[in-house]
C-alpha cells in the first residue's frame, strides 16, 4: 500500500488538496484544514486536538476522507492527537491549542430596570425563563428595530443566567473566528463557544455574506442545541427577513422561539423619565416630543441625570425645553397637524375644509378627527373648527365610524396609531 504513495509521489498537502476539492470550502477551512495529517503504514491518520473534534469529523466527513484515502490505496482514521508531557510555549501548536477570549464589558442589564409594556410582556417573560434555565425552547430569537431594547434584554439574560454564559456581538464572532483561523487555534475557539450553559449572540445580521463564519456559527447552534444548552440570538429582523442567509440558515434560526420587541411607547418613555426623578407632567411632555427610539431616550436620560447632578436643580418644563432643545420635536399647531396629515393622506387642505362628500375625502377627514382627538387636548367642538367648521355631532359621528372600521382593518388601525404617536 505504501508503494502506491511512493509511485504517485504525492505529499500530504496534495492529499488535503484532494479532500478540499470534494468538500464545501467553509467546512474544509473550519474542520479539516487545521488537522495534522500523517501516513502510518496503510493508514491516513487525521489527528484532532480533542475527542469532541475527532467524533464530529469522524461522523460527518468520514465518507469524504475514506474516498480520498482509497484513491491512494489507504484507509482513513481520525484520532485524538497525543501530546508529550511538556510545556508548549507556542499558542498555535495544533496539539495544544489555547484561546484567549475577548475582554468582557461591564455593560450589564437588569430586568427590574426594563420598563415592560403590554406589547413586550411576552418577549420579556420568555427572556426571564431563559435566564432561569426553565425554558423548553432554544434558540430564543429576539428581533426588532434599532433602539427598541433587544440588546438590553440580551444583557439582562447574560447578567441573570445560571451557569457559565458566553456573550458576543456578531462583529466580535466574525473577528474572533478569523483570528482563531490565523493563529491556528480554531479548535480552542470552538471549545470556548461550546463550553457554556448559555450562548448569546447579538447582531446576528453582522454574519451576513460571510460564508465560512456563518457555517461555523450554524454548526455551533446545532451542537449547542444538541447538548441541551440555552441559545439567545438577537437581530434587527426576523429570521425569514435576514438578508445574506440561505433558507437552511433561516429555518435553523427560526426553529426555537421567535419574538419581536417593539419600540418604547409614549407611556413607557414617560415611565422611564419618571424613574429618573422627573415630575410626571414634565415626563409626559418630554415623552411626547422625543422619538420612540431607546438610544435617543437613553441620551435624554443621561442629560437629565447630568443636569440634576451638576446644577442640583429639578427639571421643569422650561428647563427641559432649554437643555433638550436639540432633541425635542417642535410642538405643532392643530392647523399644522391637519396640513401635515393632508400630505400623508393625499388630499388637499382646501378640500378637507370644504363641503366635498367624496368617499376618500370623507374618510381622510374623519381620520384627522381621530388623530386630533388622541394627539391633542382639543374638545370635539374645537376639532370641528380645524376640519372645516364641523359641529360637535359630526365630529362624534366621524370618530365613531373610524373606531368601528379599525376593528376590521388592521392597516387603517396601524396607520392611525403611527400618526397619533407622531403628532402627540
Amino acid at each position: 500500500m505504501q508503494a502506491v504513495i511512493l509511485e504517485k509521489q504525492v505529499s500530504v498537502d496534495a492529499i488535503k488538496a484532494d479532500i478540499a476539492a470534494k468538500m464545501d470550502a467553509a467546512c474544509y477551512t473550519s474542520w479539516i484544514a487545521p488537522l495534522a495529517v500523517t501516513v502510518s503504514g496503510s493508514e491516513l491518520v487525521f489527528a484532532a486536538p480533542n475527542q469532541f473534534t475527532a467524533d464530529f469529523v469522524g461522523a460527518t466527513y468520514s465518507n469524504v476522507l475514506n474516498t480520498v484515502a482509497a484513491e491512494y490505496g489507504m484507509t482513513a482514521r481520525v484520532s485524538v492527537a497525543t501530546v508529550a508531557p511538556r510545556i508548549v510555549k507556542t499558542a498555535n501548536d495544533n496539539n495544544s491549542q489555547t484561546y484567549t477570549a475577548p475582554v468582557a464589558t461591564n455593560d450589564a442589564g437588569d430586568f427590574d430596570s426594563f420598563v415592560v409594556s403590554e406589547e413586550n410582556s411576552f418577549v420579556v417573560s420568555a427572556c426571564k425563563k431563559m435566564a432561569a434555565g426553565t425554558a423548553t425552547f432554544s434558540p430564543l430569537f429576539i428581533y426588532g428595530a434599532s433602539g427598541c431594547g433587544k440588546s438590553l434584554l440580551a444583557r439582562c439574560i447574560n447578567s441573570a443566567a445560571r451557569g457559565r454564559t458566553v456573550m458576543m456581538s456578531g462583529a466580535q464572532f466574525v473577528s474572533e473566528f478569523a483570528r482563531a483561523l490565523h493563529d491556528r487555534t480554531i479548535f480552542a475557539f470552538k471549545d470556548y463557544c461550546r463550553n457554556c450553559d448559555t450562548f448569546i449572540l447579538d447582531d446576528v445580521q453582522a454574519l451576513s455574506g460571510k460564508r465560512a463564519t456563518c457555517e461555523e456559527f450554524l454548526q455551533l447552534i446545532v451542537d449547542l442545541r444538541g447538548a441541551g444548552k440555552n441559545i439567545v440570538l438577537v437581530a434587527d429582523a426576523a429570521p425569514s427577513n435576514l438578508t445574506g442567509f440561505d433558507h437552511r440558515a433561516q429555518s435553523l434560526l427560526a426553529s426555537g422561539l421567535v419574538a419581536d420587541v417593539v419600540a418604547p411607547t409614549r407611556a413607557v418613555r414617560a415611565k422611564m423619565f419618571e424613574r429618573a426623578g422627573v415630575d410626571s407632567a414634565v415626563a409626559n411632555m418630554i415623552a411626547g416630543r422625543v422619538l420612540a427610539d431607546g438610544h435617543v431616550v437613553a441620551g435624554v436620560l443621561n442629560k437629565i441625570s447630568a443636569y440634576r447632578e451638576i446644577m442640583g436643580e429639578s427639571i421643569d418644563e422650561n428647563v427641559a425645553e432649554r437643555i433638550l432643545a436639540d432633541t425635542l420635536k417642535k410642538s405643532r399647531s392643530p392647523i399644522a397637524i391637519v396640513k401635515s396629515m393632508c400630505e400623508k393622506l393625499g388630499v388637499s387642505y382646501d378640500a378637507v375644509c370644504g363641503t366635498g362628500r367624496a368617499r376618500a375625502l370623507v374618510l381622510a377627514r374623519q381620520m384627522m378627527m381621530v388623530v386630533l382627538k388622541n394627539a391633542t387636548g382639543l374638545s370635539l367642538t374645537e376639532i370641528g373648527q380645524y376640519v372645516g367648521g364641523r359641529d360637535h355631532a359630526t365630529v362624534m359621528y366621524g370618530i365613531d365610524r373610524i373606531e368601528n372600521l379599525k376593528s376590521n382593518d388592521l392597516v387603517l388601525s396601524a396607520q392611525l396609531s403611527q400618526m397619533i404617536d407622531e403628532y402627540k
